[in-house]
């Protein structure tokens, strides 16, 4: 996945609240909230999902382990084999499908870096249960009638639904090669998607081929729950992933208002819309954009938020990173948007701590520069760190300033090139900025390695891990 905003006020109309709570921090720091707040909404942690795919495939295993019958033949063994793992397979599919859907509780709850990372995994060990699954197969077929593999093979391919089922597997193996980090990097944006739509294609015939199969077919329960589970994921894409964003654009009627530039090959874009308060969008929050326009209409980015939603408008910062991005700056007053939203999870709920040290890298400060107008704080309980090669690639500058100025927060510039001989993100250098930075919580967002170097530096620095909130986007 690629490139990383706000939350406004609650729902109009009437609408359920509940009385300000207070949360206590390790540190004896308790954030109020004031005045009456709209429900939090509903956030499905890390554990949890984790937790509920395991269970998932815990489940599968049973159905596979109730329907087993134990035998010495080697075709059966074989045949044992590819059961189990063409089920868990086919379960595998339906979970990257669903952690790409979308779904505002897991976005909000994970985070959409996380699940990316968790797709990556997931979608290679799918790719090996596939792989695992059809050699075991054409294995036990072989054993089965005493030929060798290659009759065994074309024999195979003579039963629709097994030939459906290998064009699914070439499918699903050719969007794992894309997703290759050395072949992903070489791709174009757009190339890379239009591939990964092959991904429904196969999950599609992968599903005729389970109907079809001993483990599936063999009870009508069975049947009936395999298909229930696939249509409620089919049921989750088509909303979160179609009808929400149409919906979305046909409520709020975003349009594009003002373009202006803030640095070199940086521009901010500034979306006006209708009853922009019920996306109840937060601080460190992001929205996937799509500007009606040509040579930008078919692809969709995620930026953040560069500034709170107000009078119903919202703002990106973007810097040229490729042809999609290059061609934002030119965009005009009344072109028509399409933002689908909001994601992530780096919001003020990851608090744990009264003072808090954001840390930025390069145009990494929007969702960063959000959070340091609205997080809750007296003077001292925040401070920014900007790093940036040089003072000319300062983005938002001036807004910084005032919103240090006006909050009593720090705010440090951390300029020069990542190969000098001194490192401003080193242990030592952050400690002697902020001597008590063990105590703080950190949000993080930059590029990938900055990023990886500043976690490495603030574990040694004395920040535990789980205190360092932090969000990479990169397809």
């Amino acid at each position: 996945m690629p490139a990383g905003p706000p939350r406004a006020g609650g729902r109009r109309g009437s609408r359920a609240v509940r009385k300000p709570r207070a949360r206590r921090g390790r540190d004896g720091w308790t954030g109020r909230l004031k005045g009456d707040t709209p429900a939090a909404p509903l956030r499905v942690t890390p554990a949890a999902l984790r937790a509920g795919i395991l269970a998932g495939a815990l489940a599968v295993t049973g159905l596979w382990a109730v329907q087993a019958e134990p035998s010495g033949r080697l075709d059966v063994v074989f045949a044992t084999g590819a059961h189990l793992t063409g089920l868990l397979a086919g379960y595998g599919i339906l979970v990257m499908l669903f952690l790409m859907a979308r779904v505002p509780a897991v976005e909000h709850g994970v985070g959409a870096d996380r699940l990316a990372r968790l797709h990556a995994l997931g979608g290679r060990h799918v790719l090996s249960l596939c792989a695992g699954h059809g050699l075991l197969a054409l294995c036990g077929y072989a054993a089965h009638e005493g030929t060798g593999l290659l009759d065994a093979a074309l024999d195979l391919l003579g039963y629709p639904g097994l030939a459906a089922a290998t064009v699914g597997t070439a499918l699903l193996g050719a969007v794992g090669v894309t997703s290759a980090r050395a072949v992903r990097r070489r791709l174009p944006h757009e190339t890379w998607r239009a591939v990964h739509l092959l991904t429904y294609l196969g999950a599609a015939l992968a599903f005729v081929h389970q109907l079809a199969g001993p483990d599936v077919a063999g009870g009508v329960l069975t049947v009936w729950l395999w298909a229930l589970a696939h249509a409620t994921v089919a049921v989750l894409l088509v909303w979160y992933r179609l009808v929400v964003p149409v919906r979305q654009a046909l409520r709020h009627s975003l349009r594009v208002i003002d373009v202006r530039t803030e640095g070199p090959g940086v521009v901010s874009v500034v979306v006006q819309g209708i009853g922009l308060d019920e996306l109840r969008a937060e601080p460190g929050q992001f929205f996937r954009w799509r500007f009606l326009r040509r040579r930008l209409w078919h692809t969709a980015l995620p930026f953040s938020l560069s500034a709170p939603v107000r009078d119903d408008t919202l703002r990106i910062t973007v810097k040229a990173a490729g042809d999609h991005t290059r061609r934002m700056r030119r965009l005009k007053p009344g072109t028509r948007v399409l933002a689908t939203g909001p994601f992530g999870a780096l919001t003020a709920h990851r608090r744990t701590r009264r003072k808090v040290l954001l840390l930025a890298g390069g145009v990494g400060i929007t969702p960063m520069r959000a959070l340091f107008e609205t997080l809750p704080g007296g003077p001292g309980d925040l401070t920014l760190l900007y790093r940036a090669g040089s003072s000319e690639q300062l983005v938002l500058r001036a807004e910084l300033e005032a919103i240090a100025a006006s909050r009593q927060a720090g705010l440090h510039y951390l300029l020069g090139p990542s190969d000098a001989a001194f490192d401003p993100l080193a242990p030592q250098a952050l400690r002697n900025l902020i001597p008590d930075l063990a105590e703080h919580d950190v949000y993080l967002c930059g590029p990938p390695g900055m990023s990886a170097a500043a976690t490495t530096a603030l574990v040694r620095a004395g920040v535990p891990e789980e205190r360092i909130h932090a969000e990479c986007f990169t397809y």
